[in-house]
């Protein structure tokens, strides 16, 4: 076996990572409930308490509350109260978060490349992710060891790119802020650094350090069928370019976990069914014009993920009626990776 199972303090930091970072994202979201203003306007000599808020497309709308009255005037003092409260708890668990990072560095829980985790964060941030694009490929690794307890070998996680998974079947909607310059993806990955450009392989964008990110998204039968390839409408946005086998990806029941970024802080991550994604490294392992090198570390990971899920995520059997969206012939020939003899310990790296 290619990974090893935490020890007790990584648990147990895990553990509290995981219900710190949950009381972090409910504070955020309340805060985030205020966005907006509510202030008395007055109108034909009159006072109106006017409600100023954003929709869910992102639009600015006012709503009046009334005239100004006792109950008004209550309704501004509860929100002003609430509000203030709300900010108060969101700084507060920022400073919890601070401190979690820091045992979790101490503990060596980080896991996530910096830069990959600051681009999934990004995509949380603007509502695309799990809300149109996956993370698929080496990231998602991650996220199957943060929910079994283990860390997969380094020498078959280590990456230096992204693979995003484009599911163009879905309207997307980036949530913008002010400093995004524009409503597209390229747009997003400048918020996180300056330096990336989309390169002359429109799918792809790289950054001065030589970080990549790709867009990608499944080969349709027609090849022509029309949908969507970008996330925004901007001129150098990424353009997804479609490759086999993702749409037992796009198929796939999400899996939604909490991972540890290399500094201690804690990124979610919304990847593949991790027996999807077993399956489909064998197979990639298998194509004939798939790099040698490439293809031995493919059938490495579909090994490791599939004893992560026999060992440790055993309310995910490897069944049929589960896994509709495989190819039989491939469902059959992922099966024996699935069969863990639970007498072995995990190997240490």
């Amino acid at each position: 076996m290619t990974f090893q199972e935490l020890n007790n303090d990584q648990r147990r930091e895990k553990v509290n990572s995981d219900q710190r970072y949950a009381s972090w994202y409910e504070a955020k979201l309340r805060a985030e409930s205020y966005r907006g203003s509510l202030v008395w306007q007055e109108v034909k000599g009159e006072q109106y308490l006017v409600r100023s808020y954003y929709d869910a497309s992102g639009n600015r709308r006012q709503k009046s509350e009334g005239r100004r009255s006792p109950e008004t005037e209550k309704i501004k003092a509860d929100w002003e109260q609430g509000r203030q409260e709300a900010v108060e708890r969101l700084k507060s668990m920022r400073e919890v978060m601070v401190r979690q990072a820091a045992i979790n560095r101490a503990v060596r829980l980080g896991r996530v490349p910096l830069m990959g985790a600051r681009v999934i964060r990004a995509l949380d941030e603007a509502g695309l992710l799990g809300n149109g694009i996956r993370i698929v490929g080496t990231n998602a690794v991650y996220a199957y060891e943060a929910v079994a307890g283990v860390m997969v070998d380094p020498d078959i996680t280590t990456t230096l790119d992204i693979d995003l998974l484009l599911d163009a079947r879905l309207s997307l909607r980036i949530v913008t802020s002010d400093d995004v310059a524009e409503p597209a993806l390229i747009g997003l990955l400048r918020k996180v650094d300056k330096s990336f450009e989309r390169t002359s392989e429109t799918f792809r964008a790289v950054n001065r350090e030589g970080y990549v990110v790709d867009l990608i998204k499944p080969q349709r039968n027609p090849p022509w069928q029309n949908e969507r390839v970008q996330v925004g409408c901007v001129e150098d946005d990424l353009t997804a370019v479609p490759i086999d086998g993702l749409a037992w990806h796009e198929s796939a029941p999400p899996f939604e976990a909490i991972a540890i970024d290399e500094k201690g802080g804690p990124v979610r991550i919304v990847a593949s069914d991790p027996r999807v994604f077993a399956a489909y490294k064998l197979w990639l392992s298998g194509q004939p014009d798939r790099d040698p090198t490439k293809r031995r570390r493919d059938a490495a990971q579909a090994r490791a993920v599939a004893q992560i899920v026999g060992r440790y995520l055993q309310h995910l059997p490897f069944e049929a009626n589960d896994l509709r969206m495989l190819p039989r012939d491939l469902f059959d020939a992922a099966k024996p990776l699935f069969e863990t003899n639970e007498a072995k310990d995990a190997n240490s790296f």
